[in-house]
């Protein structure tokens, strides 16, 4: 019987699940080895590695230089860097992809353009068109919670996607690695914890932004966005080697 490749999963928050994506993956046979970091950080986690045929960093409401109040994301950052040395598939998601931009001496900051949010478009550079698991998104949307982006790219960081405020929206980290600021593996339930149930949530933030009419405009797209970005999860299913 053929092994199932077996995927590191880094999970930073309980509302910040692989979510479709997970799922996806696993229905292609890839088994998902998930740390939950924010409980403790595995003591073996240099042989899980050695197991592993990839990377995938999830998001989180922290930022990406918050290590001292939250001391995973200092060898999570290390655990990048290994995993590119190891000429391994990565991914990472949101607080992920920016995660890959700081362990390769990038910077991360707030957006002057403010919080990011919603179904936003996708807009492909020359570059993206050309990558396998980005180009049938082109024309596509993409789900957006965030307020920090990558404001200093490393030299290994090459632009694939840009948001509609000019920041970036994807990028290859290296040789192995592909971040997304977004959240394709978002599902309605997920996005709803972040906004519409979250405790503290109201209709309309300080900020401006309709919390309900987001949530409302992400359940009603579900099914579109899922396609759009079925071909990303099955092109790094394939890199994985499943």
């Amino acid at each position: 019987m053929t092994k199932r490749p077996a995927l590191l999963v880094i999970q930073h928050e309980t509302e910040g699940p692989p979510g479709w994506l997970g799922e996806h993956l696993a229905a292609r046979g890839v088994e998902l080895d998930l740390v939950r970091a924010w409980e403790e950080w595995p003591a073996d986690i240099e042989e899980r590695l050695d197991a592993a045929a990839g990377l995938l960093v999830l998001g989180g409401e922290m930022g990406a230089h918050d290590d001292a109040t939250h001391p995973w994301l200092t060898p999570t950052k290390a655990l990048i860097r290994r995993a590119e040395e190891r000429g391994l598939p990565q991914l990472g998601i949101c607080l992920g992809h920016q995660l890959m931009a700081v362990a390769h001496g990038g910077r991360v900051a707030p957006n002057p353009a403010g919080h990011a949010t919603g179904v936003t478009p996708v807009t492909l550079t020359e570059a993206g068109q050309q990558h396998p698991g980005l180009a049938p998104a082109a024309g596509g949307e993409l789900v957006m919670w965030n307020n920090d982006v990558v404001t200093e790219p490393p030299a290994t960081l090459q632009v694939v996607a840009t948001s509609p405020d000019g920041s970036v929206q994807a990028a290859l980290h290296g040789e192995h690695g592909l971040g997304i600021q977004g959240h394709p593996e978002v599902t309605p339930e997920i996005f709803d914890s972040w906004t519409v149930n979250k405790p503290s949530s109201e209709q309309v933030r300080e900020d401006g932004i309709d919390v309900v009419a987001a949530a409302a405009r992400v359940r009603e797209q579900d099914a579109a966005l899922r396609t759009t970005w079925r071909p990303l999860a099955d092109w790094f299913a394939e890199r994985l080697g499943a």
